[in-house]
C-alpha cells in the first residue's frame, strides 16, 4: 500500500508513502470518491510541485515529520539532542507501511481505519513510528513514538527529547483562523485572525489547558461561520502544557501543528525506550463548526464512559459554601428532592479543619467536630429522600497548613522552606500547592485515602477539582501520574462518576474526557456568560458533559441580576444541575423549578443524543441554538437575546437541521415565566399561539399540541419565523415536533 487511502463519512485522506521518504499527506479534507490505484497514482504525481527560484533543487513536500534535512524551513516535527554532542540534525527514512490494525481499547471501534508507519534515522539511532486512524465518522487521530535505539552507556545514549509534534497541511485558501483565550468565570472566548507569513502560536504553560486554551485551532475559508464554510481543525487531547499552531510559510504552504511542550530537559529518552506524543484529532468538515460538532459528538459518544442519564445534581457550594451542618443540608436536600432533583453533592468544607480555603488540603479525613459521625447520617438522609451522593476532592493539591504538608514537606512540589530560610517560598495560588503525583509515596497516600472514602461510604460520584496552576515540576510527569491517579480510582472503583473541574472550565480536553464523566463549564453560574462558554465548549464536547447549574438570581461571580426564566433556559442545555439556596427560594420559585425539572427529564433523550445546531446570526447581539434528535422527530430550540438588538425588528428565527421535507408543528415552550419583551404587540403567529398578545403557549399546551404552527422543514429553515422582541437577556424556547 504505496498510497494509502483513508475514507469515512465525507472526509479523505490520501498519503504518498513510495520510496524511502517520509511520506507526504497529499490531501486532507473532503471526500475524492472512489479512486483506484493508477488515480491515486496520477494524484500523488500530479501534487509534486515546481522547484522556485533560489531554493532547494528538489521540489519541496512537506512531510508527516518535516525537519531542516528535507528543505522545511518551518516548525520542524521532530528536534532534540544528545548531551555533549549537539543538536541532532534528524532525517528520518520509511521502513515500513501497516494498515488495518485496529486501536486498542475503547478505540477498538468498528470500521476504524489505521495506518502505522514506521521511520527510522540509523545515523541518529532514532526511529519514529507513526499512527494514524480515521473514525467511521470522519475524525482523524494522529501520534507519534520516538524510540532512542542507542545501545551504548545509558549516561551517554539518552536523547533530549525538544519537541515531537503533528503538522498536517491546509489548502491556501484556509486563511481564516479560529482559536479561543479567556479568564476564570469567562472561558471559551472566540477570536479570529487572518493568516499572513509567519506563525500564530499559542502556549499553555499553566500544568493544565488554563482558561486562556486555545483549545481548538481551526482554519477555514474566509468568513466560516457555524453553518457554513470548509474548516479544518486540530484539538490535542492532553491536559498538561501544549502548544498548538497556524504557519503560513512564504515556501507555499500551510499548516496546523499540535504537541506536548516541554521544557528544556523535561524528558530525555533513555536507551531503549520511547516516548509517545498525546493524540491530535483532527476533523475536516464542508459545513462550518457544525459541521465539526457533528462528526466530534457522536464519535465521543462512541466511547464515551457515560452509560446512564445524566442526573439533577444538587451542588452545596453557592448554597452554603464552607458551612457546613447536618440540619442545614438535610434541609437543602429535602427541598431538592422535592423538586425532583436526584444526585446531592457536597462540596468543599467537608474534611478535617477546613473552614476555609486556607488550610487541610491534604488532609481528606471526614472533620470529626463537624461530622461526629462521619458523613453516614447525612448520606443516609439523602438516600432516604431518594438522591444518591457526591463529594468534592481536590486529589492534587495540597495546604502548607495541613498535617500532610507537615509531615511530608518532600511531597509540594517546589519544595517547603525551613521557617530560618532565606529563599524565597514557591508561590500559593488560593493559599494552596501543588501535591507532587510523581513522587510514589504521595501518589500511593493520595490513592489510599480516596479508596477508604469510596470503601467507607456509598459515594457514586467525585467532583474532582483542580484549583490552580502548577507553576513548578515536571508538568508531563504531574499529567501522566494524575492519568495514571483517576484510572486506579476508576478501576478500584468502577461504579463511581467523575466531574472534572479546574477552578471551572481550565482542563477541557479529550484527554481528562476519556477518564470522567462530566465536565464543570465554568465557576459562573451567570446566565450572560454561559450562554457563550457554553456555545463554543459544545463545538468539541457533547452537552451530556457539560455541567451546568441554576444559581440564584443575583450571580455570585458577577452581581449581575438575571430573571428565572432566562437561567433556567440557559441551564438547560446540558447536564443540568442547581447551585443555589433552595431553602431560600419561594413556593412559586420552587414550583417553576420543580415542572423545569419534570420537563428537563422528559427531554434528556433529544438534549443528551441529538444533533447541536447553531444558527449564524446577523445580529450578534441575537443568538438560536438548539437540539435536533438524530431522526429529525423533534427538536428544541432557544432565541436568546445577549444584549439590544441591531434593529427594531430582527431578522426571523431561522431553524437548522430539520428535515426540509417533513411537516412541523411550531410552539414556544414556557419554563421559569414569560420571557419579557419589548414590543407593542407579538409577531402574528405568536399572538395566535398564545390566545394573547401578552401570554405564550405554557407547557401542557405545548405538550398537547394547542395552539401550533405547522409548516415545512424547508420553510422553517430557510424562511423561518418572525420572533418575538426579547429584552436584553432573555431567552425564549421553542418545542418542534414532526406531523408526518
Amino acid at each position: 500500500m504505496s498510497i494509502p487511502y483513508l475514507r469515512a463519512a465525507g472526509t479523505s485522506l490520501v498519503l504518498d508513502a513510495r520510496g524511502t521518504g517520509v511520506p507526504v499527506i497529499v490531501h486532507w479534507g473532503a471526500d475524492l470518491g472512489d479512486l483506484n490505484g493508477a488515480m491515486l497514482t496520477t494524484l500523488a504525481d500530479t501534487s509534486v510541485p515546481a522547484i522556485a527560484p533560489s531554493s532547494i533543487d528538489v521540489p519541496l513536500r512537506l512531510t508527516l515529520l518535516p525537519t531542516l534535512a528535507q528543505g522545511w524551513s518551518g516548525r520542524p516535527g521532530i528536534s532534540g539532542f544528545r548531551p555533549g554532542r549537539g543538536s541532532l540534525a534528524i532525517d528520518l527514512r520509511l521502513v515500513n507501511v501497516r494498515s488495518g490494525e485496529r486501536p486498542m481499547g475503547r478505540f477498538a471501534l468498528p470500521g476504524t481505519q489505521t495506518l502505522t508507519l514506521l521511520l527510522e534515522d540509523a545515523a541518529a539511532q532514532l526511529s519514529v513510528r507513526t499512527e494514524l486512524e480515521l473514525s467511521v465518522q470522519g475524525v482523524l487521530r494522529l501520534r507519534h513514538t520516538v524510540r532512542n535505539r542507542n545501545t551504548t552507556a545509558a549516561g551517554a545514549a539518552a536523547f533530549e527529547l525538544g519537541s515531537l509534534d503533528v503538522i498536517l497541511p491546509v489548502p491556501g485558501r484556509a486563511r481564516e483562523l479560529l482559536d479561543f483565550t479567556g479568564l476564570w468565570t469567562h472561558e471559551r472566548r472566540p477570536q479570529r485572525s487572518t493568516l499572513g507569513h509567519g506563525v500564530w502560536s499559542r502556549e499553555s504553560r499553566h500544568g493544565r489547558p488554563g482558561h486562556d486554551d486555545s483549545y481548538l485551532m481551526v482554519a477555514g475559508t474566509p468568513g466560516f461561520g457555524f453553518r457554513s464554510g470548509e474548516v479544518w481543525c486540530t484539538h490535542l487531547a492532553w491536559s498538561g502544557d501544549k502548544r498548538a499552531w497556524a504557519e503560513n510559510s512564504a515556501l507555499g504552504f500551510s499548516v496546523l501543528g499540535s504537541g506536548e511542550l516541554l521544557a528544556p530537559g523535561e524528558l530525555g529518552v533513555a536507551a531503549g525506550e520511547s516516548y509517545s506524543t498525546p493524540w491530535t484529532v483532527a476533523v475536516y468538515s464542508d459545513a462550518g463548526l457544525d459541521g465539526l460538532s457533528s462528526r466530534l459528538h457522536p464519535w465521543i459518544r462512541s466511547w464515551s464512559t457515560i452509560r446512564t442519564p445524566r442526573p439533577v445534581v444538587l451542588n452545596t457550594w453557592e448554597a452554603v459554601y464552607f458551612e457546613h451542618d447536618l440540619p442545614t443540608l438535610a434541609r437543602l436536600a429535602d427541598a431538592g428532592a422535592h423538586a425532583g432533583v436526584e444526585r446531592f453533592v457536597l462540596d468543599d468544607g467537608w474534611f478535617t479543619g477546613r473552614r476555609d480555603d486556607r488550610r487541610a488540603l491534604g488532609d481528606w479525613f471526614v472533620d470529626p467536630v463537624t461530622w461526629p459521625s462521619g458523613l453516614h447520617p447525612l448520606i443516609e438522609h439523602v438516600h432516604a429522600a431518594g438522591l444518591d451522593f457526591g463529594l468534592w476532592v481536590e486529589p492534587e493539591m495540597v495546604s502548607l497548613d495541613s498535617e500532610m504538608a507537615r509531615a511530608h514537606p518532600d511531597w509540594v512540589l517546589g519544595g517547603v522552606p525551613e521557617p530560618s530560610a532565606t529563599e524565597t517560598p514557591a508561590l500559593t495560588w488560593r493559599f494552596q500547592r501543588v501535591l507532587d503525583l510523581g513522587h510514589p509515596d504521595a501518589f500511593a497516600w493520595v490513592f489510599a485515602r480516596l479508596t477508604a472514602l469510596l470503601t467507607e461510604y456509598p459515594i457514586a460520584y467525585l467532583k474532582w477539582d483542580h484549583n490552580r496552576d502548577l507553576l513548578a515540576g515536571s508538568t508531563h510527569r504531574q499529567t501522566a501520574a494524575l492519568y495514571r491517579l483517576i484510572d486506579a480510582v476508576r478501576a478500584a472503583h468502577p461504579g463511581v462518576e467523575i466531574e472534572s473541574c479546574a477552578s471551572g472550565g481550565a482542563r477541557i480536553d479529550l484527554g481528562i474526557l476519556e477518564r470522567v464523566d462530566r465536565v464543570w463549564t465554568s465557576d459562573t453560574n451567570d446566565p450572560l456568560e454561559r450562554q457563550e462558554i457554553q456555545r463554543y465548549t459544545g463545538v468539541l464536547i457533547p452537552p451530556e458533559y457539560l455541567g451546568g447549574h441554576l444559581g440564584a438570581a443575583t450571580a455570585h461571580t458577577t452581581g449581575r441580576t438575571s430573571e428565572l426564566s432566562f437561567r433556567l433556559a440557559t441551564a438547560l442545555f446540558g447536564a443540568a444541575g442547581i447551585e443555589w439556596n433552595l431553602i431560600s427560594a419561594s413556593a412559586e420559585e420552587l414550583g417553576q423549578i420543580t415542572e423545569w425539572i419534570t420537563h428537563y427529564k422528559r427531554l434528556r433523550p433529544l438534549l443528551h443524543f441529538g444533533v447541536v445546531v447553531r444558527a449564524d446570526p446577523s445580529d450578534p447581539a441575537l443568538v438560536l441554538h438548539g437540539v435536533v434528535s438524530r431522526d429529525q422527530n423533534s427538536a428544541l430550540f432557544a432565541q436568546v437575546a445577549l444584549a439590544a438588538p441591531r434593529d427594531a425588528v430582527p431578522e426571523r428565527m431561522r431553524f437548522p437541521g430539520l428535515a426540509p421535507e417533513r411537516r412541523y408543528r411550531v410552539a414556544p415552550l414556557l419554563l421559569g415565566g414569560s420571557p419579557r419583551t419589548i414590543q407593542d404587540t407579538p409577531p402574528a403567529w405568536y399572538a395566535t399561539l398564545s390566545g394573547s398578545a401578552e401570554t405564550p403557549t405554557t407547557p401542557a399546551d405545548a405538550a398537547s399540541g394547542r395552539g401550533s404552527v405547522t409548516l415545512a422543514g424547508a420553510v422553517l429553515t430557510l424562511v423561518g419565523l418572525p420572533a418575538p422582541l426579547l429584552a436584553p437577556e432573555q431567552a425564549a424556547l421553542f418545542a418542534v415536533d414532526a406531523v408526518d
